[in-house]
């Protein structure tokens, strides 16, 4: 008879521990999904990491890190530039989202309705925006707008009215890059509020309609309510969008003027490759995740409260 220590010498496997024995089976698995997982750790988890340290230093980009605690964190209360970039996009949440959300869904609602002819050729039409260049369309939008020769500007002197400041005015250039905006992602919200009403049996807004119900009754009182999960979605995109624009606004208005359109992104940017403090970059960085997400728990919450 065997020995135990024969066994385990013929047999190791036999006696690895059981999460060992599950690796060493599905080890060729293994193996092929590892390139996802080596390149998310050098080119995710690795950078996400090396910020979080950043934040607690100073580094212009070359040379050692001096460790400084907390002193950027503690800056960042004194960023004035910062905070007004905060308040730029709860101005232009308030300015473009409400208008773009209530389009996309009257959008989606008569394309859905059968009603309209070519609902292909429509939808296609109204997301083609979404899949434009951005830079490109922010580039157009700012020669469309231009205050001498902008093509909107010739079409109000034609008509005899007063030229509009539409990139040097403070509210002007806020309406202006609203414009933009809701010109870029009507299409995306409009898809994406579509695949939800396909979802809503049509019984129920028949129904509605043989009871005496109007049309915009009908919208009012059962579409709406059944489409909160989408609006909440799509709100909280645009929440989060809101204070995330880049491109839209570095094209079309460069944050001006006097900061009126800067959002945070833009200024963590220009703290970071303008000024080379990555640091303090990093610090505002993660301070704007944490706005952002309790902004984002606290719709939630709300959502939740109405429901």
């Amino acid at each position: 008879m065997a020995q135990p220590e024969q066994i385990l010498a013929n047999d190791p496997k036999k006696f690895a521990p059981a999460w060992l024995q599950r690796i060493q089976k599905a080890r060729w698995a293994y193996a092929f999904v590892s390139p996802f997982y080596i390149l998310f750790a050098i080119f995710s988890l690795y950078p996400m990491v090396l910020s979080i340290y950043l934040s607690f230093t100073k580094w212009k980009g070359v040379g050692p890190m001096a460790f400084s605690g907390l002193v950027n964190f503690g800056l960042i209360a004194k960023d004035k530039v910062f905070w007004q970039s905060m308040a730029n996009g709860v101005i232009l949440f308030f300015l473009y989202v409400p208008i773009m959300l209530f389009l996309a869904l009257v959008l989606a609602v008569l394309l859905n309705s059968g009603r309209v002819k070519g609902f292909r050729f429509f939808r296609t039409l109204i997301f083609l925006p979404f899949i434009t260049n951005m830079v490109a369309a922010g580039f157009a939008f700012r020669i469309l707008l231009e205050k001498q020769n902008g093509l909107f500007n010739v079409i109000l002197k034609y008509a005899g009215l007063e030229t509009i400041p539409w990139l040097e005015s403070v509210w002007w250039a806020r309406i202006s890059l609203s414009l933009l905006i809701i010109w870029a992602w009507l299409g995306y919200n409009m898809v994406i509020m579509l695949a939800g009403l396909q979802t809503i049996p049509r019984d129920l807004t028949e129904a509605a309609l043989v009871d005496g119900a109007s049309p915009i009754q009908a919208f009012f009182n059962v579409t709406v309510p059944l489409m909160r999960p989408v609006i909440l979605f799509c709100t909280i995109n645009s929440t989060i969008g809101s204070f995330g624009l880049f491109t839209e606004v570095s094209t079309l208005t460069r944050g001006g003027p006097v900061n009126a359109t800067i959002t945070p992104l833009l200024r963590i940017y220009g703290i970071a490759f303008g000024s080379n403090q990555f640091g303090y970059a990093s610090a505002l960085g993660y301070t704007f995740f944490a706005l952002i997400f309790i902004l984002t728990i606290i719709q939630f919450r709300l959502n939740r409260e109405q429901d």
